[in-house]
């Protein structure tokens, strides 16, 4: 079955860096490669057809550099599309349509600026697509070797975690669960505490062993695995995770609770802002 992968660019910098990225998977998994850009609907209508044909002319130049450059093929059915609209609506419009199994967008990090990050067409397109979307902030390794997964047990944790192994069923994989007990400071006097924080340690572990063994299982997945536990904060037991031992990708649901009763609004923004790997989106539902 012949898959699409999406690139959104708008020509910047760092944009060169998720067509590299797109170019390594496109090439991986022998997907087509369409290639978009959107352009203001203001502008005047007459200046439209020689202002398409010029950014048409730029992305094929950079796609022939960048290709020759990394050494990569260029794929053989690559299609160049500029549409005219609002950016974040026109890429999960065109992702829909061309039931595009992933996007690619490169990543303008607003750096300790987390209130501008919610409303960025990547940070937009994250939340509505239809589809997988990787953002990537700068040059990285042609094949991500090792990938981070925060896991809560849901259906969304789960579907990602499908995600993963479909696409990369023999990375080194780490599964993150961090769990918060509101009274933990109150417990940890009781002379019961570390007996009874052992044992749901343990059977936190069984429970994830037990569910992503099914999973390798149905998808013939053998990664290399990596189950790491840990109480505290869910959201900054993740962020210290990415800061001390940063994976090559971070793949996380769009309604994943990385602990209980946490959301994965304002954790985006802080990942988008506070963390410098590719992190990639998936929609659950």
């Amino acid at each position: 079955m012949n898959t699409t992968l999406l690139l959104a660019t708008d020509l910047s910098h760092e944009c060169e860096a998720a067509l590299v990225r797109a170019l390594h998977l496109s090439q991986r998994s022998q997907s087509r490669l369409d290639i978009l850009h959107v352009v203001d609907p203001y502008l005047p209508e007459h200046t439209l057809p020689a202002l398409v044909h010029a950014i048409e002319e730029e992305i094929d130049r950079t796609l022939n550099r960048l290709c020759e450059h990394h050494e990569l093929k260029r794929p053989a059915s690559t299609e160049i599309h500029i549409v005219s609209g609002v950016p974040y609506a026109e890429i999960i419009r065109e992702a829909y349509e061309r039931s595009a199994s992933m996007i690619v967008m490169g990543t303008h990090r607003k750096q300790g600026q987390p209130d501008l990050i919610g409303g960025t067409t990547l940070s937009r397109v994250m939340r509505r697509a239809p589809c997988p979307v990787v953002s990537i902030p700068h040059d990285g390794e042609p094949d991500w070797q090792d990938i981070l997964v925060p896991v809560d047990f849901s259906l969304a944790s789960r579907h990602t975690l499908k995600e993963v192994l479909m696409r990369f069923p023999n990375v080194r994989l780490t599964l993150l669960h961090a769990w918060d007990m509101p009274v933990a400071m109150e417990l940890c006097e009781g002379t019961n505490y570390q007996h009874w924080r052992d044992l749901e340690r343990q059977r936190l572990r069984q429970q994830l062993e037990l569910e992503t063994e099914r999973l390798m299982a149905d998808l013939h997945a053998k990664p290399d695995l990596e189950l790491v536990l840990q109480q505290g904060d869910p959201s900054q037991v993740l962020l210290d995770r990415l800061r001390q031992q940063p994976p090559d990708l971070l793949a996380l649901g769009s309604h994943i609770r990385v602990g209980i009763g946490r959301s994965t609004d304002s954790l985006l923004e802080r990942l988008l802002t506070e963390t410098r790997g590719d992190l990639m989106l998936c929609r659950t539902w």
